[in-house]
């Protein structure tokens, strides 16, 4: 036998007040939109306090499973059998029938968990629990009740209709895409930024993002690592409109003009006014960065500092407080970490000086930009102007 329903359980948004429903309707369009991407029908509803998805046709629990796994929002998706209430002597029916077909071996301990949605429903939650224990125990003689610590913990919720699982699966908690405004990621072809991304796309911010390819120096190969790694933190962000920014011209600049120890600062300040530009263009309202303190020279107190006066919107960073392998453990997690470690150079790598100041002080960096007036901006145009954008 297979569920036919899921009870989509949700946590955070269960705190909002009279603009729940905005959190809620946003999670279930995100589902329905989810579904459609799977073998199957599937009908998305909800009920004060619940969320419903019921398979409409066959389709493959394991595929199912895997997509709610990446939606935001969802805390726990509960494959369950709902039935119609026809009344106290067909619920324990119902229940027996629920615990025959999903457990073909019967010697386990369990305990029964019921809500009472419906208040005018003649018994009570207690007693349904006790009634409930009784029958099972009769029915099926090798089990046992453990209230502390059961093997199987047996839900029913007396609602309009009665709601029947066992199983919890957790979600990925966070809040609905789409419900927290929208910002640009800046994504390179490392482990860091898709990790940033999936992080602030799991507070509710939908998400643009930004590469800085520079041919021939970085490869095509190079490029499609980036797009991979876009599709993949697409999976939780829903789609992510991709800038590809040739940079070549503005690097080799750079280089010519500026000193080599503040390259990758002078850089990453340029990276960030081309991204703010093409924030404001899509509607983005920040700048996502996957920096952490420490972890490079650009990337010190003093460094982060330097690159964030080069923008006039607020620059976040998710991963800013933790150490490499935390930034690793969650990039397993969502599945980027093999493409991320893939030997394809990105630009900030290519350009890096031998010895870059690690403490840059913002007015000599300044004073350092304005050896690039006589083509900067031109060259900066030039940039925008001739982005490729890749849907992922």
């Amino acid at each position: 036998m297979q569920y036919k329903s899921f009870l989509i359980k949700y946590a955070e948004i269960g705190v909002k007040g009279k603009n729940r429903y905005v959190f809620e309707d946003a999670l279930v369009t995100n589902i329905r939109h989810s579904l459609k991407r799977v073998d199957g029908d599937f009908e998305v509803a909800k009920e004060s306090g619940r969320i419903y998805a019921t398979a409409q046709s066959d389709y493959d629990f394991d595929e199912v499973v895997e997509a709610l796994k990446c939606i935001f929002g969802i805390a726990a998706i509960c494959p369950m059998v709902q039935v119609e209430d026809l009344g106290y002597e067909d619920l324990k029916k119902q229940v027996l029938s629920y615990v025959d077909e999903f457990y073909e071996e019967k010697s386990f301990t369990f305990k029964v968990n019921t809500r009472r949605g419906n208040k005018k429903y003649p018994v009570n939650s207690e007693q349904i629990n006790r009634d409930l224990g009784e029958v099972i125990l009769h029915t099926f003689p090798e089990t046992k009740v453990d209230v502390h610590k059961p093997e199987v913990m047996l839900h029913v919720e007396v609602r309009n209709k009665i709601n029947i699982y066992s199983h919890i699966i957790p979600g990925p908690g966070g809040m609905p895409v789409g419900t927290n405004g929208k910002a640009m990621l800046l994504l390179s072809g490392g482990i860091d930024s898709p990790v940033a991304g999936y992080m602030i796309a799991k507070r509710g911010v939908r998400i643009d993002a930004v590469y800085f390819h520079a041919p021939p120096y970085t490869s095509d190969r190079a490029k499609q690592k980036v797009v991979d790694l876009a599709k993949l933190v697409s999976r939780y962000s829903g789609a992510i409109r991709l800038h590809i920014v040739n940079f070549t011209d503005i690097q080799l600049y750079i280089y010519e003009k500026c000193p080599h120890e503040e390259l990758t600062i002078i850089m990453r300040r340029y990276m960030m006014r081309i991204a703010e530009r093409l924030a404001a263009e899509s509607g983005a309202q920040a700048l996502i960065t996957g920096e952490s303190i420490g972890q490079v020279a650009s990337q010190t107190m003093q460094s982060l500092a330097a690159t964030d006066a080069s923008a006039t919107i607020p620059v976040f960073r998710p991963v800013i407080g933790f150490d490499k392998q935390e930034i690793v453990h969650v990039a397993e997690k969502i599945g980027t970490y093999e493409t991320s470690v893939l030997p394809f150079e990105d630009c900030c790598t290519i350009f890096v000086a031998k010895h870059p100041v690690t403490k840059p002080v913002i007015k000599l960096i300044e004073r350092s930009e304005e050896n690039l007036s006589e083509k900067i901006d031109e060259l900066l145009e030039t940039a925008i102007n001739t982005v490729e954008k890749v849907w992922c």
